[in-house]
């Protein structure tokens, strides 16, 4: 009998954001996997660390640094190798993704190589577009309001007509394109309405107006707009 293929949402970095279901199946796991960046520690394990079971066989699945997408196909196609011959032993994988497994999430790459050969489940997990919001105290839409999630890499043009265009926005993967999201906004006059988080429920969060935010950012950082169109506030 084969075993089931877990995706597990782990939500944006407190530990404590876990759903108890997610807690389950990694204090009781046989097998986990995860992905890394090329030669850096597993921010998803990071937040799964306190409840692993020290006898828990890992598996890495390590994604070269490179914008070209060859290399991290490959990475995932010998990840998917790795688990698959463990399910084929009977065992049940439980692949560790922060946030949730299907929101932006690399366990996509994986299931996909994997979902027709295997059961698979997966465990959704509080998405930092959700912990953002909280940790600003600001609903991201009211009634009828349509939110935009946008991709902080998508080229200016494009992210200027998104932005235009929509009543909510959350833009994530901040990063080396916080100078251009700046230039965007400042553009459409909406700086006053944005606000900028770092590392969301991190020890180190930082929530900050844009207007206040550092020049550079990493890569968990985001930026909400909430034009305030809604007549009842």
């Amino acid at each position: 009998m084969k075993g089931i293929l877990y995706g597990v949402g782990l939500g944006p970095g407190d530990p404590e954001l876990m759903t108890l279901k997610a807690y389950r199946l990694i204090a009781g796991a046989e097998v986990i996997a995860y992905p890394t960046l090329e030669g850096s520690d597993s921010f998803a394990r990071s937040i799964a660390s306190d409840i692993i079971n020290p006898e828990t066989e890992e598996i890495v699945v390590e994604i070269p640094m490179s914008v070209e997408r060859g290399p991290a196909q490959t990475a995932y196609d010998l990840g998917a190798l790795k688990i698959s011959e463990k399910l084929n032993e009977g065992k049940d994988v439980i692949v560790l993704c922060e946030g949730d497994p299907f929101f932006y999430g690399s366990f996509m790459y994986l299931f996909s190589r994997l979902n027709k050969e295997f059961e698979c489940e997966v465990i959704p997990g509080v998405t930092s577009v959700t912990a953002c919001a909280a940790s600003i105290a600001t609903p991201l839409t009211a009634r009828n309001e349509v939110l935009t999630i946008i991709p902080g890499p998508i080229n200016e043009v494009l992210l200027e007509q998104r932005v235009a265009g929509s009543e909510a926005i959350a833009i994530m993967k901040v990063g080396r394109h916080l100078p251009k999201i700046r230039r965007v906004l400042e553009k459409l006059d909406l700086t006053k309405f944005a606000y900028y988080i770092e590392r969301a429920t991190l020890p180190n969060q930082i929530v900050l107006p844009l207007s206040d935010a550092p020049l550079k950012a990493p890569y968990f950082s985001m930026i909400l707009v909430t034009k305030g169109n809604d007549p009842w506030l």
